[in-house]
């Protein structure tokens, strides 16, 4: 016969000391990225990749160097290294893993999990040109100092053939419904525009640096 007290010692055992995941990452696009921090000159920057205009998906993007989690992959941090060597052309000792920042799930589909890394390799890169088309820094005191401009998009579902109307509510709406609103930046550095979830992984990694550097300014 089952208890109560047979549950809950039956879920304290299962649960003890485990982390909370994401229930659903199937139903998203996985990816893992590395933002790459790099001395240009003595003076720290952060290195960008504009995506090849062969690639079917975003391509003329800036993004950083990462891609989709492969089955093979060990973790997420496997994966960004992974595709770092593969398009910048480095070994994996050019990279000194930092830390993890933390990962981004988005409104379109896809979970980001960012990495901070300092790229030892000096510039320029002999980087993949089949997925890369140019790769470019910008100044770290740059970006810190730079308000991103912010606008918002808005997301909308519709429920598709044979949705089961008969199980929900009378008023349930049948056509497209309004779901959420997310906010979008746009860092803009010379002729480059730095956006979408680029700019959402930049911006928490830009907030890491500043509560630490300020951190260190009090010290």
């Amino acid at each position: 016969m089952i208890t109560t007290g047979n549950v809950k010692k039956m879920l304290a055992a299962a649960l003890r000391g485990q982390s909370g995941t994401i229930a659903n990452a199937e139903d998203y696009l996985q990816s893992a990225v590395t933002v790459p921090l790099i001395d240009v000159a003595g003076q720290p920057s952060v290195l960008f990749e504009v995506r090849s205009s062969k690639l079917h998906w975003q391509p003329g993007e800036i993004c950083f160097p990462g891609g989709r989690i492969e089955d093979d992959d060990a973790s997420p941090l496997a994966a960004a290294v992974r595709e770092t060597t593969e398009e910048l052309g480095v070994g994996p000792d050019d990279i000194e893993v930092l830390g993890p920042l933390d990962f981004l799930v988005s409104p379109i589909g896809v979970i980001i999990y960012p990495f901070a890394v300092h790229l030892s390799a000096e510039l320029p890169l002999m980087h993949n040109t089949d997925e890369v088309a140019e790769v470019f820094t910008v100044p770290l005191d740059f970006l810190l100092n730079t308000k991103p401009r912010m606008a918002s998009m808005e997301m909308a579902t519709k429920p598709q053939a044979g949705f089961p109307f008969e199980l929900l509510p009378p008023d349930y709406p049948h056509d497209y419904r309004r779901r959420a609103k997310y906010p979008v930046l746009f860092y803009q550095y010379e002729r480059f525009v730095i956006w979408g979830l680029t700019a959402r992984v930049l911006d928490g990694f830009l907030t890491v640096c500043r509560n630490k550097l300020d951190g260190a300014d009090k010290v």
